[in-house]
């Protein structure tokens, strides 16, 4: 039984407490038994009992951490249930030990502790009404038309705040809809659960709904999808809120509403951290962050914070993101200390420096130029930066005995036909290549496109729509895995505390998404029309881009892992001075011209295939 205590909750145990002996005083003082109960003073060691049992009970029923500024008829239920059958065990209990009570006082104790403990609860949500009532500023703005999607504990949650004026939960709660055939008919605070997910679109019409919010977070990926899909068949705003059952107690009154985006539209399972597995090699250790200022790189701080390093190092080129980054750290978590050094990953002697003033125990390699058009016209900065950083990298972690080191890949190191693509590929080469003669553990991460990372779609097509359109897409079938940048981060971070040395990991990516699907359904968030309010244009294939992404190259299968969503690369070892000769060869090339080291690259990544395509 897992309690949240909280002030609250201590508030609630202590007047139950006094309730308990109050309730049997009064139950013995209105049954005229006062003189026969509380004879001697043993009863109060005997009512301890009763008050031991009932805490006990209270808490089975979660009646001190439930939501009660928004009880509602079940609640109360569950309060005459969970005091009947407190009653009825302290009745026994009671017997058993020895010590009789009259019935009718256990009768009358029960229907006093059922008025005090309802009230005690109710009073919150009184409280709250009041405190609504007064607050300042309360503006009487436009409230929409609301239909909440769910009659569980988080649409009553939305619904009690809606209904209270909340600003943080903007709405007129109308009608609810839920696809728990148990649930049809019934009311929430007064509103009525009018039908069921099919019903939504009828609803919206008959009501003359403007918003819809979604209060299902426990639904799964397949509900989701299909109830999102027919939430944007309407014109309403679409917005949710997380799972309250999730959140500590005094979080659950400043959640507020949040518009759907697009990862919530592809409906994955998101990724929980697992601590035991990555507690290890993390926890009070050193943690240098490569490319820390980034968008994987600072996801990846932010993650591993919840596992408590010692320190983490930001290494980045750009001081403002890095700056900013440290400094939410360090206001969120007091005990790590977060420091962030400039440079760039090119300049060894600089990195150097980072690596003997830290002596970091895990690097994690996240640098690198990843715009794939950008690099097919600075193919010789591509592979300075992302081969011979990488290699920079790699090289000092060897030399420092670092105990792990883990490089962030991407889906388009495999059959590369970017420059960017085949400089990843080689990376991962060069990671195998040091796992074969070093004591610190390398090992690669290989995922595909994360949701909103710096340069990736859903930005550039957020921009696009606020200017009015057009959307562009380079064309009708280009397809491309997505999760999101959290869910990646947590991927990264526990496949390194698997990782033994050598390994290529590959994040379980879901399946592929349409780019002009992605397209609409931003469109179609935003309240427009595909279209009609915003045209989608379509620009034809850049250079160096696929049509479709891959995970695994030709020769290559995957092996399981004990981590649901993580598996491992199977594919042909690099030979040891096949690579040295390779880097040898491309580190001449940076010295010649571009055609010379594309032609260089393209033989030390065998799988590369220049794809000149055309733009429109």
């Amino acid at each position: 039984m897992e309690l949240q205590f909280s002030r609250r909750a201590a508030l609630l145990m202590l007047w139950d407490i006094a309730a308990t002996f109050l309730a049997y005083f009064l139950a013995s003082l209105l049954t005229g038994l006062v003189g026969e109960v509380f004879e001697t003073h043993e009863i109060y060691f005997v009512l301890g009992t009763a008050v031991v049992i009932n805490i006990l009970t209270y808490a089975l029923f979660r009646l001190y951490n439930s939501l009660w500024e928004y009880a509602s008829i079940d609640d109360v239920l569950r309060i005459v249930l969970a005091v009947g059958l407190s009653t009825l065990v302290e009745a026994v209990v009671l017997w058993m030990i020895g010590h009789w009570i009259p019935i009718r006082v256990y009768f009358g104790a029960m229907i006093i502790m059922i008025f005090f403990v309802g009230g005690s609860r109710m009073g919150f949500r009184i409280l709250r009404s009041k405190k609504h009532m007064l607050s300042p500023g309360r503006s009487e703005e436009h409230r929409p038309r609301t239909l909440i999607v769910g009659a569980g504990e988080t649409g009553s949650h939305a619904i009690g705040r809606m209904m209270d004026k909340d600003p943080l939960m903007p709405g007129e709660p109308i009608v609810a809809v839920d696809d728990n055939p148990a649930k049809l008919h019934k009311r929430i605070h007064g509103v009525r659960v009018m039908g069921t997910s099919d019903d939504i679109i009828e609803l919206v019409d008959r009501f003359d709904i403007e918003q819809i919010v979604v209060a299902i977070p426990s639904a799964t990926v397949d509900e989701r999808k299909k109830i999102f899909g027919i939430c944007t068949q309407t014109k309403c705003q679409l917005r949710t809120l997380p799972n309250v059952r999730e959140l500590r107690l005094d979080e659950i009154n400043d959640v507020s509403l949040r518009e759907v985006d697009v990862a919530d539209l592809l409906g994955r399972e998101e990724v929980v951290l697992n601590t035991r597995l990555v507690c290890g090699y993390i926890s009070n250790e050193t943690v240098l962050v490569t490319g820390g200022g980034g968008s994987i790189g600072s996801e990846l701080c932010r993650q591993m914070c919840a596992v408590g390093p010692k320190r983490i190092v930001v290494f980045d080129m750009y001081e403002n993101d890095a700056y900013l980054l440290a400094s939410e750290i360090m206001r969120d978590y007091e005990d790590i200390e977060c420091i962030v050094e400039i440079g760039s990953v090119c300049d060894s002697d600089r990195l150097r420096d980072v690596f003997e003033k830290y002596r970091p125990a895990v690097v994690f390699h996240a640098a690198a130029h990843k715009h794939v058009p950008l690099m097919e016209m600075c193919p010789r900065e591509a592979i300075q930066n992302n081969v011979f950083g990488t290699l920079n990298t790699v090289r000092l972690a060897d030399e420092f005995g670092v105990d792990k080191f883990i490089f962030i890949s991407t889906d388009k190191a495999v059959n590369p036909t970017s420059v960017m693509g085949a400089t990843k590929r080689m990376g991962e080469m060069t990671i195998q290549h040091y796992a074969q003669q070093s004591k610190t553990v390398f090992a690669a991460v290989r995922f595909g496109n994360v949701l909103g990372s710096n340069g990736s779609v859903i930005p550039i097509f957020k921009k696009q729509i606020a200017s009015g359109g057009p959307v562009t897409v380079t064309h009708p079938d280009i397809e491309r895995f997505f999760m999101t940048i959290p869910e990646a981060s947590r991927l990264v971070i526990q496949a390194g505390g698997m990782a033994t040395g050598g390994e290529i990991f590959i994040l379980d990516m879901g399946d592929p998404v349409k780019i002009v699907d992605l397209a609409k359904s931003l469109i179609t968030l935003s309240g427009l029309r595909v279209d009609e309010d915003i045209q989608i244009k379509y620009t034809g294939l850049r250079p160096g881009e696929k049509m479709y992404e891959e995970l695994l190259m030709d020769e290559e299968n995957t092996l399981p892992t004990k981590m649901k969503g993580i598996m491992i690369s199977t594919g042909k070892e690099v030979e040891f001075d096949d690579v040295e000769a390779k880097l040898n060869s491309l580190e001449l090339a940076l010295e010649q011209d571009d055609a010379t080291a594309l032609e260089v690259l393209e033989k030390a990544v065998p799988t590369y295939t220049f794809t000149p395509n055309e733009e429109g």
